[in-house]
Order: C-alpha cells, then structure tokens, then sequence
C-alpha cells in the first residue's frame, strides 16, 4: 500500500503567523501523498468581537448560533484556509483548499439537542464517507486542505471538530493507503504536566492511558492528562483501531521529527 499522511494542525499554531509559517514549509517537504485538515484558531472570536457578537462556549465547546455559523463558515474555509494554501503554494505545493461540504467530502448531521444545545454543529456520518473524491484529488496530484466545516445534506454548512474529522478520513483512506495521522500543535505531545514538557510520555498504548484518565488508578498516576487532551486521545484510539497504521501527536514546528520517530508522543496498541 502507498503511504498517506493525515496530518491536523490546530491549537495556538493557527493564531501564530511564524509557526505556522515554519509548520507549513514542512508540511511541504514531505514527499508522497499528503491532507492537511486544519482548525480555525481563535480569529473568528477575534472577529466575532470585532462585530460585536458574544461568544458562547460550554465546556470549552463553542455554541454555534445561526449568526456564528456565518462568522466561522467565512473564517474557517475562507480567512484562515486561503491564507494556508496560499503559503503552500509558495512552497511549491499544489494545495487546494475546501470544507466538508466540497464534492460531498465528510457527510455529517447537525448534533442533536440532548442536555446541551450546541446549535450547527456537525457530527461526522462514519457510514456515509467514502474514498472517492478523496482519491480523485489524491490521484490528480492535489494536496487537500480541510477546513473544519461539513454539510448535513440539507444544505445547511456545520461547525466540525477537526480532530474527528482527521480521524474519520484516516480511518476511512486506511482501506487503501497506509495511513500516518499526526495530530500536530503548540505542546510537544502527551504530558503527565502540562506545563513541563520534560513530562512527555513517548509511546502511549490503551491500558495506561486509561489509569491516567481515572482518578482513582491504583498506581498512583489518576487524573494526569489534560481534560482538552482527552477527545484528541480517544480520536487517536479509534484510529489506530480501525485499520490506520501510525498515529502521533506533538509538536507542529517538529514535524519532519514527528514523522521520524524522534519526537512526540506514539500511540500503540500493544
């Protein structure tokens, strides 16, 4: 099988013109098959201020009323995605810069309203993705680059978590590419302290990450990873269980690292 990298850049990295800048010549070193998925930062809050719109988040998850629907559809596959590809481009890679909803890429449904109504918000349709369009790209030489929105098939554009959606098309592509999904940002990988990164736990497999999710772990080492961790770990899990080869976290301005082996955090099955 050829190999794929799905690599997802968020976190401060997307607010930071430097390492951005650095992550993206990267990025375009890399050779052979490549998608880039991308979060939106913290410019459409900027933004939405600037416009005198109230941010509303719960439990550090944005709610996406139908006027910061609009807002993050502009920034997200418009500001923040074009500025990407552009710089790809200047580094001699032929990126092409689309949502979810293009050529039906990540089909999803709006989340529906339990305890929390997270208005237009999308949750991925496992089922209904499929490698076509992506090997259409893929095919022609083009390196897609995934802003984080999706369609609902109704014609109404969705806020989508970009670590989900890199791991549904990992997942997805692993059916016939040896996929790679990095998960790169601002934090040199999984940390027993945040705030220290000499803390970083190099190989990372199911057993151990459930003892530092538990409070009560008999080792002693409960109620270690960062709750904003959490969801990216589970993401990476799922991937590695559905068929994708290797999956790393770390470092956006370590990414050629990342890929070698010498930095980061792997995550393992055994």
């Amino acid at each position: 099988m050829e190999l794929l990298f799905v690599i997802k850049i968020g976190g401060n990295i997307v607010d930071d013109e430097n390492k951005l800048s650095s992550f993206l010549q990267s990025f375009a070193q890399l050779n052979g098959r490549k998608i880039l998925i991308h979060g939106g930062g913290k410019v459409a809050t900027k933004i939405g201020d600037k416009l005198g719109m109230e941010s509303k988040y719960v439990d550090g998850r944005r709610i996406t009323d139908a006027e910061t629907i609009d807002v993050v559809t502009m920034v997200y596959g418009g500001l923040v995605n074009k500025k990407i590809v552009a710089q790809l481009q200047a580094n001699g890679c032929n990126a092409v810069g689309v949502t979810g909803a293009d050529a039906n890429l990540i089909p999803a449904t709006k989340r529906p309203v339990q305890e929390i109504d997270y208005g237009f918000v999308g949750d991925v349709e496992s089922s209904q993705l499929t490698v076509g369009s992506w090997q259409i790209l893929l095919d022609n030489n083009l390196i897609p680059v995934i802003a984080p929105l999706t369609h609902d098939g109704k014609g109404q554009i969705l806020n989508t978590n970009a670590d989900t959606m890199a791991q549904e098309v990992a997942k997805v592509l692993s059916t016939v590419y040896e996929v790679q999904l990095i998960y790169s940002f601002e934090k040199a990988g999984v940390l027993l302290d945040i705030n220290d990164e000499s803390t970083l736990i190099k190989q990372l497999n199911w057993e151990y990450y459930q003892q530092l999710k538990n409070p009560d772990s008999p080792s002693g080492v409960g109620s270690k990873i960062f709750a904003g961790m959490i969801p990216k770990l589970d993401n990476a899990f799922a991937a590695l269980n559905s068929g994708v080869k290797k999956v790393i976290i770390g470092k956006a301005e370590n990414l050629l690292e990342l890929i070698n082996g010498t930095s980061g955090t792997s995550i393992v099955n055994e």
